[in-house]
């Protein structure tokens, strides 16, 4: 039997353990208190925020049974003649409930002709039935349909509130990974708790044992290794554009996903700017990093004379990371950008 994948197994069982959503479940929470329960939500948000699990939670919490809940993938489950079978269904009476929930996941995959066939129902739904709509692609959904949803959008998980997650997890599952380490997983995970966990498994059944180091889930994960990022940063400081450029040479040689490269550069900046302008937060920014990763910001702040890790540098190593995705050449952001940086203090 194959092992239960980690998102599924600390997947959120109540409202206070959905983590990041309380603009959602502090209204959901109310209209179930209150008994004003919609007939269709329609919830908003990237892969892996908690969409479903929030869903499922919700008709949990109003009380339906397995017996009447039902989930339908729209991407299989896309034509007119899947969502007239819907409608036939939903106009049954609950097995043992007093709703009958019906979650629909990947919405925005429905044809056109089955848009259609929905929105009847939702203009007179039978009263006993209430439609959840979860998509990843909203600009994809007709309006008529938005029009008669309650619309909730869910946020993108935090790097704290993913770390703190990975951290829980590996714990619970007889690992120890330091906050560098947690913090490197949250990055990759981008925002997305299921993609965070997913990554961990990853780390957790190619690790050589208990105690993983930062290079280990750097091997396994693909992920730039400190010194690539820690050689882009120097040559900022240093204002020496051949070793930055070098830098990025080995990044793409190694077929690193440059967006990421650049996003762990950029954080690591970021951390340079809070101990610079806000040193008091040094002993909160020590769970985030290492001691190595600690002592070399302190050591580049200390040698920066001309002020080259100051906001203007990270504005423009933020555009930089909007423009990765448009450029053909993946590296070309990171060079412009050191260019820039390095002729402005020139």
């Amino acid at each position: 039997m194959h092992e239960l994948a980690l998102y599924r197994k600390y997947r959120p069982a109540s409202f206070k353990e959905v983590m990041g959503q309380n603009h959602i479940v502090s209204v959901l929470e109310g209209s179930i208190k209150t008994k004003k329960v919609s007939h269709a939500y329609l919830f908003i948000g990237s892969r892996g925020t908690g969409k479903t699990s929030v869903a499922r939670i919700f008709a949990k919490e109003i009380g339906v049974s397995v017996n009447d809940l039902y989930e339908i993938d729209a991407a299989s489950n896309r034509g007119i003649a899947d969502i007239k079978d819907l409608r036939e269904g939903a106009r049954v009476l609950p097995f043992d409930s007093k709703y009958k929930i019906y979650i629909i996941d990947e919405v925005h995959m429905l044809s056109g002709d089955a848009w259609g066939a929905l929105l009847k129902i939702l203009e007179e739904p039978p009263s006993h039935v209430i439609f959840i709509l979860a998509t990843t692609e909203v600009h994809k959904i007709p309006e008529t349909i938005i029009s008669r949803c309650q619309v909730f959008t869910f946020k993108k998980a935090s790097n704290t509130a993913l770390k703190n997650i990975i951290l829980s997890v590996a714990e619970k599952e007889g690992y120890e990974i330091d906050g560098s380490s947690a913090e490197l997983l949250a990055i990759l995970g981008d925002g997305s708790f299921r993609d965070g966990l997913g990554i961990l498994q990853k780390v957790l059944n190619f690790a050589r044992n208990k105690k993983i180091k930062r290079e280990e889930i750097e091997e396994i994960t693909g992920a730039p290794r400190v010194d690539m990022v820690n050689q882009y940063l120097m040559a900022i400081l240093e204002k020496d554009l051949e070793k930055g450029l070098s830098a990025i040479k080995e990044a793409s040689t190694s077929n690193l996903d440059m967006e990421l490269y650049l996003k762990i550069i950029i954080e690591k900046f970021r951390l340079s700017l809070m101990l610079r302008y806000a040193p008091n937060l040094e002993d909160k920014i020590k769970g985030d990093i290492s001691e190595e990763d600690l002592k070399f910001i302190k050591d580049i702040l200390k040698k920066d004379k001309d002020g080259m890790f100051r906001s203007s540098s990270l504005t423009i190593l933020l555009g930089a990371y909007s423009d990765i995705r448009k450029s053909f050449i993946s590296e070309l952001p990171l060079e412009l950008a050191l260019i820039k940086i390095i002729e402005e203090k020139n």
